[in-house]
């Protein structure tokens, strides 16, 4: 086994010491994810819960914001694209979910030392594209136009914030709206934590450690511009 494959398994299959699979897995759980759904009333997500009640209009299926993350406490945003496809009655954007994505970005960020505490995931398009059923398919313009115009909205809900890291080429149209609403805010760009372009380079991996390095520094206050 060479030094990338030697990589790529570190960042796909490590289990962290203390932690099982189930845990990894954690929202696959459906007491898990019942016990996490009775929290959203915390009072740190509830402003952002409220605005999410907003967008289910015409009955879009919008996942919840994790309340074991920052909430409106956060102080960094990692802006992924759109929720993937998934039958589960309540979904979360979260760090926990039972997906590839989702356990490369667990990884990343542990390697970067960002607390939960500290952050907030979500998605450029929040609302789940895809019908009950159907398999991932690409976002239209409509739907991405959307989502940054939903943008503003949400970043006056993050009072604390400092850096946003944009995931991915859709995830990084994001910057300009970003720039013009919160001037003051650090945006840091990477590539999409999916398997799909993991596996591809080992360019990737480093890309992506190192942005979310920057981003852990800022909230360190280290100054890494």
């Amino acid at each position: 086994m060479g030094a990338w494959e030697r990589s790529l398994q570190r960042v796909l299959v490590v289990v962290p010491i203390g932690m099982t699979d189930r845990s990894l897995a954690l929202l696959d759980d459906s007491e898990a994810a019942a016990t996490r759904a009775a929290s959203l009333e915390a009072d740190h997500v509830r402003p952002i819960e409220a605005w999410r009640e907003r967008l289910l209009v015409g009955g879009r299926r919008v996942p919840h914001v994790d309340p074991l993350d920052g909430g409106a406490n956060a102080r960094l945003l990692l802006l992924l694209e759109t929720p993937g496809p998934g039958r589960a009655p309540v979904r979360f954007v979260s760090r926990d979910n039972p997906t590839g994505t989702a356990r490369n970005l667990r990884r990343f960020l542990d390697e970067a030392r960002i607390a939960r505490a500290d952050m907030l995931l979500w998605n450029t398009v929040p609302w789940i594209v895809h019908a009950p059923g159907a398999r991932n398919r690409a976002l239209r313009r409509g739907e991405i136009a959307e989502g940054l115009s939903l943008l503003p909205p949400l970043l006056d809900l993050l009072p604390r914030l400092e850096v946003v890291v944009l995931a991915g080429r859709i995830a990084a149209e994001a910057a300009p709206v970003i720039h013009a609403h919160r001037p003051e805010v650090a945006v840091l760009t990477m590539p999409h934590p999916s398997p799909t372009y993991v596996c591809t380079d080992p360019a990737i991996v480093r890309r992506i450690g190192e942005a979310l390095r920057k981003a852990g520094e800022r909230l360190r206050g280290r100054d890494v511009s």
